[in-house]
């Protein structure tokens, strides 16, 4: 299972902020806005410090998304 950020993304269209807006006013760090795009593993701290910003709950910036598994036969 993986970590998907895109309702965080449409969050921020919906508030009509942007990464960059994000990123400075939640102190998080640029390495760390990088992961986020790339839906790379990131602190909870993370995830709550953007909560705080955007006044927002975790679950409205992000679900977890199960991986598609190759059958071989």
């Amino acid at each position: 299972m993986t970590i998907s950020c895109n309702k965080l993304w449409r969050l921020l269209i919906y508030k009509k902020l942007n990464k960059a807006d994000l990123r400075k006013n939640a102190d998080i760090a640029p390495n760390t806005m990088t992961k986020l795009r790339r839906d790379e593993r990131v602190s909870m701290l993370i995830f709550l410090k953007a909560a705080e910003y955007l006044d927002c709950d975790i679950s409205d910036m992000c679900e977890f998304v199960k991986e598609e598994k190759q059958y071989e036969p």
